[in-house]
């Protein structure tokens, strides 16, 4: 296995403290502060580890309290809140410094038949057909602000090939829509939970930049302060990380400061498999 999908899968595991407890490190991903979804794929490990494999995950919906320190473990207390026929539900704070910098509520179900509909899939070019964003920055990485080169071209665990690529350093005016498929680097264990724990990771990547979109900014734009506040995520369907899925992401409003994105992931066969929502602050400074 690829060497930065298996530690990340190392950093998604967690070391069990007490029957309850669990403690994590951190990545540095070059941004000075820890990835969103680390933390959110963290605490649904955490979580999950608490109940039977046999009743995945189907919902979560976390808030973003403190930012991190990169430098500290983070310690996972998990609270059992119900275990029910078929669902358990689980409350888990993410903690430093006695402090929680996370807040994670998720369900989980047993397997159930059941009436079944859902959207189309959106109408793309094929992931074999676009670039990975490493391959573009690769391109242009000559003109890229050193610090943001190395955070651009660096090696990553997960793939993204965006269908709509988008230009940090010269934003324009666009629609709050993209289109990115998304995939690990390297074959996965057959696991259905570790599945999911890796799609909660990468719902947060290029999803707040969406509702940036209609203003003509980026993340790196002078004066711009971006940051998650919550994010929620459904997971509806069986599916493979370790094959395409197409993350479908659309900003409906801003407002306040503050911006919604929505997102939805298809496998290559159309099947709707997870959906997530995040509003995040957006905040344009002096």
């Amino acid at each position: 296995m690829h060497r930065l999908l298996a530690d990340l899968i190392e950093l998604l595991a967690l070391e069990r403290l007490d029957r309850d407890l669990f403690r994590g490190k951190s990545q540095d991903l070059g941004w000075g502060a820890i990835f969103g979804g680390q933390v959110l794929g963290q605490a649904l490990s955490a979580g999950a580890q608490t109940v039977p494999a046999e009743r995945p995950v189907h919902s979560l919906h976390g808030y973003f309290l403190r930012a991190g320190d990169l430098r500290r473990p983070i310690v996972y207390q998990v609270d059992r809140l119900r275990d029910g026929k078929s669902f358990s539900t689980r409350r888990v704070d993410a903690i430093q410094e006695g402090q929680a910098i996370f807040s994670l509520h998720a369900s989980f179900q047993v397997h159930e038949e059941g009436f079944e509909h859902q959207d189309a899939a959106p109408d793309v070019p094929p992931p074999e057909a676009l670039k990975s964003e490493r391959d573009l920055a690769m391109a242009v990485a000559d003109h890229l602000p050193e610090a943001l080169r190395a955070i651009a071209t660096a090696e990553r665990p997960i793939e993204i090939r965006p269908v709509e690529p988008r230009n940090p350093l010269r934003p324009r005016p666009v629609d709050p829509r993209r289109h990115l498929w998304v995939r690990a680097v390297d074959a996965l264990p057959d696991d259905p939970a570790l599945q999911r724990y890796l799609l909660a990771y990468a719902s947060d990547f290029s999803f707040l930049g969406a509702a940036l979109d209609p203003h003509g900014v980026s993340w790196i734009t002078p004066g711009m302060h971006v940051a998650s506040l919550d994010h929620a995520m459904w997971f509806h369907r069986p599916f493979r990380f370790d094959d395409w899925l197409l993350y479908a992401i659309d900003s409906p409003t801003a407002s306040g400061s503050r911006g919604l994105v929505r997102g939805r992931f298809f496998d290559r066969a159309g099947r709707l498999v997870a959906s997530a929502t995040q509003e995040g602050l957006i905040r344009k400074g002096g």
